[in-house]
């Protein structure tokens, strides 16, 4: 089968992840690949998301919600305009939460054929301890260990007893008595270690550094490789990155346009020195409620 998924704990998706704010009902956005598409009901959260490659290819994902809590997600593919069932899936979500929450998500072609099971397992305290994935291969079962020490929280990921992942948060005081957010990120494969990067938040939560390594098996250490700062204006907006591996350097400008003179939303983005944009067309509720009136 050509589908290939991957355990991860159930994301709602909403205005904020896609650098949106207000009461946006749709957004349009034009890139070099091709443009996407966003529906968002009145709360801000995300209902409908479509890729054009072309006039006629695309691709469609629908999410379906019951108090708030997410029960379907369909990705349907159609190419030359025709739909596509066997590249389209379903994602079925039941929620019990008699004791502690469990979460079921079941994936299903459009052909009716059974894919996947993940069960998705929480603690007291609401944090996923566990996921259980099903499928004709067999079962596989993750765990996510939760440690605290010295002033650092550990969130370790292991897939039948392997590691799969681990991200350790502590903090950072600085001089000028801000505090920033420090998250280390180490990726495993089958059990051993492969890549890592760190990331660094101020006290606004904006990623100000991100430092990226690859680990070297013979040292049995990781070495640092790509490093990259970023810099936002007064509307906590990003305008600067620059980016140094060895001694390659390169900088990017970021521009903005604003759909309310400096305010709201930005409807163009430009990256210099590449010159290439993107580009947003935005509606907003607000507006169709002033119509009305």
């Amino acid at each position: 089968m050509p589908f290939i998924t991957y355990a991860q704990e159930v994301k709602i998706f909403n205005l904020g992840d896609f650098d949106l704010k207000d009461s946006v009902k749709t957004c349009l956005v034009s890139t070099s690949y091709g443009k996407e598409e966003y529906d968002f009901n009145k709360k801000g959260v995300l209902t409908k998301s479509v890729t054009r490659y072309n006039d006629t290819d695309y691709d469609v994902v629908y999410y379906k919600y019951l108090n708030d809590e997410l029960t379907e997600k369909r990705s349907e593919s159609y190419r030359n305009n025709v739909f596509d069932p066997t590249t389209s899936i379903a994602h079925f979500y039941k929620l019990d939460s008699l004791s502690n929450l469990k979460i079921t998500e079941k994936i299903i072609s459009y052909e009716e054929e059974f894919l996947d099971q993940y069960v998705y397992h929480y603690d007291d305290k609401g944090d996923l301890v566990k996921i259980v994935r099903t499928n004709n291969d067999g079962i596989d079962e993750t765990l996510i260990e939760y440690k605290k020490y010295k002033g650092e929280y550990t969130v370790t990921y292991l897939i039948n007893n392997e590691p799969l992942k681990s991200i350790r948060t502590s903090q950072l005081k600085k001089k000028n008595g801000t505090v920033q957010k420090v998250v280390l990120t180490k990726e495993y494969l089958k059990g051993e270690a492969n890549k890592a990067f760190e990331e660094v938040f101020n006290e606004k939560g904006l990623l100000v550094a991100q430092q990226e390594f690859d680990y070297n098996s013979s040292e049995k250490t990781f070495v640092p490789t790509k490093r990259t700062t970023y810099n936002y204006d007064e509307n906590e907006m990003l305008v600067g990155e620059v980016s140094k591996n060895g001694d390659e350097m390169t900088t990017k400008e970021y521009i903005y346009q604003y759909d309310r003179e400096g305010e709201g939303n930005w409807i163009k983005q430009i990256v210099r020195p590449e010159n290439t944009y993107k580009t947003r067309k935005i509606t907003y509720y607000s507006e169709e409620v002033v119509a009305k009136e």
